[in-house]
Parts: structure tokens; C-alpha cells; sequence
């Protein structure tokens, strides 16, 4: 484990990447105010005037799920970040494939996030520019066409771009809240601080729509082999990213909810765009045009996180062999950046879009997406949580760095979590479409399936094809490590 088996002529740039570059690249994958313009939706809709606790809940869950890229971080940097920590977790490197392979789930459906958000927001904005036909594809490709360009000329200048952009998105969020907290005055009340009487299934659900607010909060790991000292500040990254997600989000969730009207609040899903609503009504014109930038501004600074989280653990699997050709493994001479995988996966990324949106438009079709994306990265999540305790078996605890309750009692309870949480999501896809048989209920159900057939069987047959067929591919699998010596 102390010898690096790479040598490529050119390498990720090292150094590169600050603490506070790191942290903007997790937070901006979050995308705080996109996520107050439409993932809160889903939030509100099953927890109601209870969401700020059910954000709350799902931040303290994200939390949990953190300990793993956390602890790992201390030990190795690697860009394929989870596929790396679990392949190199057993002398075997048997779950290195399952992790790349279910990632690979959520790396193709994830990104509808950015590609096909912008154009959903754009569209509850202004019913003029909604009813012209396919005007969303331009939207898409212009999104798409930032999400290539930027990563590509470099990690300084996409990380920058993000550093900037994120702490003014921070500040909008947070003193807008707070602006609308005051002026809400003898209004401000704890009710939706309280678990909701009767309606603890659907409180629930609402939680896991929230987790899904907080996806991508590990991605600073990516760039481990970019970041300067990653072994101290990639973990201090994850922390600050995780506290500033839930500086962005749970104050805002209060400030909307309360502020739309408890007694109201069943007509807050229902509107194309409340959190606009909310932010015009107590701040004015200028607090409803700035959400609308940053929140535009949200999606394109997470399609750079994106798209420099997904390059990296591609680039990893490829130079290891796993899954993707070694063409992947090259690197821009110029630029130090995995041109060739996001070029490939944004193509074929922009033509799922694409299919499905013309199907059902780009809103529908976006959270559609976005249900597999949730399920894929649950189960990423769970494969490296029983990494991490493997690890710690494996190769800590005879140094006596191993932890019982880090390594085996916390990576426990959030796999428990993370199989709670898919239960309630596959649960809730299957009643919802015995109760209401359309095309759009049939779409979730259908992506619910294929996700659980995608993660199930498809991770399954491909790790066995390593295993019994490759077996010394998987076994130096996720090795390298940027931080010892060449």
C-alpha cells in the first residue's frame, strides 16, 4: 500500500486546489439556491410546515454519511475518491467495481440536475418563454457547453469560479433569510421545529427528498490529488462544506415556509416558483432578481462541480484499468484535465437529456433523473461505509489507528440510514402509481426499477467479471496515492 504503481507522463496538478477552493467545490455541487427554487418542492410537499426540521434531519444524516469520505481522506488521496477508498480496502479489491459501477448510475442521471434544471427554473419564471417549443434544448446545450469548457481549462480557474460565485450565493441566502426572519416579526413561531401529529410516514418522505438537497457534499475528495496537503485539508473541507450547506439551507427553508403562510403552506408545492414568490414579497425586487441570478448561477456552478468530480473518478477507473478504456486516463498536457472523459460522458449525458426531455419535458424529466441519481449514490454511499470498516480491519488495526466507533458503529448506523432511505423510495414510487397509473408515476417507477436492477445486478456481474476474470486489475485497484513518493 506504500508504493505508487502509476506512471503517467502527465499528472493532475498538484497542489493546485486550497482549503477554500475545496470547500466550494463540495458546497457548489449542493447548490443551496437551486435547491430553495426547486428541489425544496419536494421537501415541502410531503413535510409541509415541518420541512425545516425534516432539512434539519437530513442534514444530520448527511452529516453521518460524511465520517466515511472524512476518515478515509486522512489515509489516502486518490481521485477515484469512494471507488478508490473501496477498492483498496480489502487486499482483494473486490468492491471497487460495485462502487465505480453504481456511481456510474448516478454520474448519467445526476447531471439532469444542471443540464435540465436551468431551463425548468427559467420556465416557472416566465410562461412567455416557456411556450416557445424546444427553446429548453438551447438551455441545455449552452449549460452544457459551460459545464465542458470551464473544467477544461483548469482546476485553479473552475475552482475559483466556484469560490467566488459560491460565497456571494452563500451571502444572498443567508442575509436574505434572515432579512425575511425579522420582518416576519410577532409570525416567527417554532411549529416547524415539531414533529407533525399523524403525519410521521409522509414527515419521513419529505426527509428524504431533503437528503438529496445535500448530494455531492463529499465530492471535494475528487480532487484529493489536487488539493495541497490533502491528507489535513480535504477533511477540513468536508467539515466547513457540510456546516456552510446547512448555514444556506436551514435558515432559508424557515424563512420560506414561514413566510409563504403555515396555514397556506398545502399551496406552496404547487406553485412553479415560491421561493421567488417569498423573496419578492419581503424583499422587494431586488432580493427577487438577485435569487434569480444566483439561483441560475447555482445550476452552472454545479455543473463545474460536476463535471470536475465525475472527470476525476473516471480518469481514476481508467487508470486502473476498471471499466473505463485507458483513452480515459489521458490527460489535457496543457490544462492537466481528463479532456477525453468529459467530453464522452457530457456527450452521451446531453443525449439522455435530451431523449427524455423531449418525452417529458425538462422538469419532469430532470426529476425523474434525479430519482435514480438518489438511489445510485445511497448505495455508493453504503459500499464505502462497509469499506471503511474493512479498511480499518484490514490494514488500521494492526497500526492501531482503528476506531470503533468511526469505523464500525457510525458507518453502521448510516448504511442503515441509506437502506431506510431507499426503502421509502422505491415504497413511495410503487403505491403512488397503484394509486394514480399515468405516463409521468409510470416514468418514476419504471427509473426506480432500473436503478435497484442497475445498483442489484448490474454492480454484481461486473464485479464478478473482475473478480474471477481480472482478478489482479481489481487487486491494485485504487492504490495510488498522491501523496507518497513516485
Amino acid at each position: 500500500m506504500d508504493e505508487n504503481p502509476i506512471n503517467n507522463e502527465v499528472m493532475l496538478q498538484k497542489g493546485a486546489v486550497s482549503t477554500l477552493r475545496g470547500i466550494f467545490q463540495s458546497f457548489s455541487y449542493v447548490g443551496p439556491a437551486a435547491d430553495v427554487a426547486i428541489l425544496l418542492l419536494g421537501t415541502v410537499e410531503f413535510s409541509l410546515i415541518a420541512t425545516p426540521l425534516a432539512i434539519i434531519i437530513a442534514w444530520l444524516i448527511y452529516g453521518l454519511w460524511m465520517i466515511t469520505p472524512y476518515e478515509f481522506s486522512k489515509f489516502k488521496s486518490n481521485a477515484g475518491s469512494y471507488y478508490a477508498y473501496s477498492a483498496g480496502a480489502t487486499p482483494s479489491g473486490t468492491l471497487g467495481p460495485f462502487a465505480l459501477f453504481s456511481w456510474m448510475g448516478e454520474n448519467f442521471s445526476g447531471q439532469s440536475f444542471g443540464i435540465l434544471g436551468v431551463a425548468g427554473f427559467i420556465f416557472a419564471i416566465s410562461s412567455y418563454i416557456s411556450g416557445i417549443p424546444y427553446l429548453w434544448i438551447a438551455f441545455a446545450a449552452v449549460i452544457t457547453l459551460y459545464m465542458f469548457v470551464l473544467p477544461y481549462l483548469g482546476i485553479k480557474i473552475s475552482t475559483n469560479y466556484m469560490a467566488i460565485t459560491g460565497i456571494l450565493e452563500l451571502l444572498v441566502l443567508l442575509v436574505g433569510s434572515i432579512i425575511i426572519i425579522i420582518r416576519l416579526g410577532a409570525h416567527n413561531t417554532i411549529a416547524p421545529f415539531e414533529f407533525p401529529a399523524g403525519a410521521i410516514g409522509s414527515f419521513f418522505f419529505g426527509v428524504v427528498f431533503s437528503i438529496v438537497d445535500f448530494t455531492g457534499l463529499g465530492t471535494v475528495t475528487t480532487l484529493s490529488e489536487e488539493v495541497k496537503d490533502a491528507k489535513k485539508k480535504v477533511k477540513k473541507s468536508l467539515l466547513i462544506a457540510w456546516l456552510l450547506a446547512g448555514l444556506a439551507l436551514i435558515p432559508a427553508s424557515y424563512a420560506l415556509v414561514t413566510g409563504w403562510g403555515l396555514s397556506n403552506i398545502t399551496n406552496y408545492a404547487a406553485s412553479p416558483d415560491p421561493g421567488l414568490v417569498v423573496f419578492r414579497n419581503y424583499l422587494g425586487p431586488v432580493g427577487f432578481v438577485l435569487l434569480i441570478i444566483f439561483t441560475i448561477n447555482s445550476y452552472f456552478s454545479y455543473g463545474v462541480s460536476k463535471t470536475n468530480a465525475v472527470s476525476r473518478i473516471w480518469y481514476s477507473g481508467a487508470r486502473d484499468g476498471v471499466i473505463y478504456p485507458k483513452f480515459m486516463s489521458k490527460l489535457n498536457a496543457k490544462h492537466k484535465t481528463p479532456g477525453n472523459v468529459m467530453m464522452v460522458w457530457l456527450g452521451v449525458s446531453f443525449i439522455l437529456d435530451l431523449i427524455l426531455g423531449l418525452i417529458y419535458g425538462p422538469t419532469t424529466a430532470g426529476l425523474v433523473l434525479l430519482t435514480m441519481a438518489g438511489i445510485a449514490i445511497i448505495v455508493v454511499h453504503i459500499v464505502s461505509n462497509t469499506s471503511l470498516t474493512l479498511f480499518s480491519h484490514n490494514y488500521l488495526k494492526i497500526k492501531g489507528q482503528s476506531s470503533i466507533l468511526l469505523h464500525y458503529i457510525a458507518p453502521t448506523i448510516a448504511s442503515a440510514l441509506g437502506f431506510i432511505v431507499i426503502y421509502f423510495t422505491v415504497e413511495s414510487n410503487i403505491a403512488t402509481y397503484i394509486a394514480t397509473p399515468n405516463a409521468v408515476n409510470l416514468a418514476y417507477l419504471v427509473i426506480v426499477i432500473f436503478s435497484v436492477l442497475w445498483v442489484v445486478i448490474g454492480a454484481t456481474l461486473v464485479t464478478l467479471y473482475y473478480k474471477y476474470r481480472r482478478p489482479k486489475v481489481i487487486a491494485n485497484a485504487g492504490i495510488y496515492d498522491a501523496e507518497v513518493d513516485d
